[in-house]
């Protein structure tokens, strides 16, 4: 399956619609008053969450009924296009719940299982960063661009709060050689890469929706998204953002931590 400029481009537009959608369903909820609940795993939902996926499908679906779709609260819909949707309606659920407005509603699309685009918008800041592959990166409509940092000992490093428990001595090394380090997480942190407003971004525990609107986007305002071993996917079980600069600094002080 082939697609061209134009058609990337309406794809675009469509996503950025559903995207500001859902996160006015979400800013609704983080405004008023609900109950969390907890998942099998321990990991806060909410009826955001809920309503914001159903949204994106039924909107999703009544388009695009042969495409397939895949999201955090509702699974996996097969499809025949050979294009696939990945939602997350809601990254960043712990900070959602407690009141901080670093969350954001991600929507990722494959074609061919190429990632070809990605948006998250980040209703309670008023901030949306997308891309399109070949059509670049943009944070309110104005070109995104990662830093020009080109040494560690310069770099804002980002990691979850609880990134220690798997990067273990690679964490901080990176730490210790980086200028400053600090825990903005989840989408949010790597949208400050993709935006020049961070260097380097680790996230411990990530899954294909947490991941797959974050690829194109930190690829094509010039960044890297890899897994900890370097591997260009969304299905690593982890990830890092780079400012493509510092990723071989980045990469060689996890090797030299591992192999230690």
């Amino acid at each position: 399956m082939t697609i061209d400029s134009s058609e990337l481009q309406q794809l675009l537009g469509f996503s950025l619609g559903l995207a500001r959608e859902a996160g006015t369903i979400v800013d609704h909820t983080f405004r008023g008053t609900f109950s969390p609940e907890r998942k099998a795993d321990n990991s806060f939902v909410t009826v955001a969450d809920r309503e914001a996926e159903r949204h994106l499908r039924n909107s999703i679906e009544q388009v695009f009924p042969d495409d397939a779709i895949l999201g955090e609260e509702e699974g996996e819909k097969p499809g025949s296009s050979g294009r696939r949707w990945i939602l997350d309606p809601i990254d960043g659920t712990y900070a959602f719940v407690h009141g901080v407005p670093f969350f954001g509603v991600m929507i990722g699309l494959e074609v061919e299982a190429e990632l070809v685009l990605g948006v998250v918008h980040l209703p309670a800041l008023n901030e949306t960063i997308y891309a399109a592959r070949g059509l670049g990166c943009f944070w309110n409509d104005k070109p995104a661009r990662v830093s020009a940092t080109s040494d560690l000992g310069s770099a804002l490093l980002l990691a979850t709060d609880f990134a220690a428990d798997r990067f273990g001595q690679a964490l901080e090394d990176l730490r210790h050689r980086a200028n400053a380090s600090r825990t903005w997480g989840d989408c949010y942190g790597h949208m400050l890469v993709a935006t020049g407003r961070a260097d380097v971004m680790l996230d411990p525990v990530m899954n294909i929706w947490d991941c797959a609107a974050l690829l194109p986007i930190i690829e094509e305002a010039g960044g890297t998204f890899t897994d900890w071993d370097g591997r260009r996917t969304i299905a690593g079980g982890n990830a890092i953002s780079t400012n493509g600069l510092l990723f071989d600094e980045v990469m060689e002080t996890i090797r030299k931590a591992k192999s230690a």
